[in-house]
């Protein structure tokens, strides 16, 4: 008799664990599940034009929804795109549309890129607050940044030699002014082609003859360190200076819109986040950071 209770013992206790173990198993799987449909970290990744805005975008996101990561990083337009098409990001943030190259690209791998305009933003040009030039037109421009006009002389100023700074060439801004202002010519073979808009704005503002060109919100966040000049479409054209308004309005020449590109439409915490950008407290976090609203 004691053997058979010892045994019917036993065997509660093989089906008691055999129980917890299928409901330890039922409880991970749906965890899995969980997981799977529930996005908890956004990757955001593109142009640095852009960074600030959508740091300031991702802040406020993660403030009302503490369970969601938002991952920024920089590197140019050109990058962004590209990890677009590599899969390795959720969002590009792009200062200029995508190129035919990079969308046939897309297409050959079965990507669809989705582009959605999310801000506005001038271009202001900017030089050492000590360089007496106040505005110059947009063919003193394309010389100065052509190699065409070499010395401040040139246009006004005094007779020292420009030194040209502009972004690289995997950055959206850099194919936007050379489109824009340059009318597609090359930049000076002499040009200092540096990694980030902050780095122009150090550079500006330290060396007395330079001049740059970097994002409207980082010119007007730097305004003790640099001076923004006033810009012509033509000589007889009044001066311009670059401000929501002005670029709103369209009397500010050297603008553009600014984009995320996805792959398809948004679904999910990436669709609750763009909504989030483009929402009215989303807007008012662009006109916050120094940029222009689209809505």
């Amino acid at each position: 008799m004691k053997q058979k209770a010892k045994k019917h013992v036993m065997e509660i206790v093989v089906l008691a664990i055999v129980a917890l173990m299928a409901l330890a198993l039922t409880s991970g799987c749906s965890k899995q599940g969980d997981s799977d449909t529930e996005q908890r970290f956004i990757t955001i990744k593109g142009s640095d034009t852009m960074v600030h805005l959508v740091s300031s975008w991702a802040e406020s996101f993660m403030q009302q929804n503490p369970e969601i990561e938002v991952s920024v990083t920089g590197g140019g337009s050109g990058t962004g795109i590209a990890a677009i098409l590599n899969g390795t990001t959720d969002i590009c943030a792009a200062s200029r549309k995508i190129k035919d190259k990079e969308l046939e690209l897309a297409l050959r791998k079965n990507i669809h890129p989705n582009e959605l305009a999310v801000a506005r933003d001038g271009i202001a040009v900017v030089v050492h607050p000590d360089n007496p030039v106040k505005e110059l037109t947009l063919e003193q421009l394309s010389r100065i940044f052509a190699g065409q006009s070499l010395r401040w002389s040139d246009v006004g100023g005094p007779a020292e030699e420009i030194i040209v700074l502009s972004r690289e060439s995997s950055s959206g801004t850099y194919v936007f002014f050379q489109e824009m202002v340059l009318k597609k010519q090359d930049y000076i073979q002499d040009a200092k082609l540096l990694p980030a808009t902050s780095s122009i704005i150090q550079s500006v503002s330290t060396d007395k003859w330079a001049i740059g060109y970097v994002g409207l919100g980082y010119a007007l966040a730097a305004k003790d360190k640099v001076k923004i000049i006033a810009v012509k479409e033509g000589d007889t054209s009044a001066a311009v200076m670059p401000s929501d308004e002005t670029v709103k309005t369209g009397q500010y020449p050297i603008a553009r819109p600014l984009y995320f590109y996805l792959n398809g439409e948004p679904k999910g915490t990436v669709k609750k986040f763009v909504d989030f950008c483009l929402s009215a407290e989303g807007q008012a976090v662009v006109t916050d950071a120094g940029y222009v609203a689209v809505q």
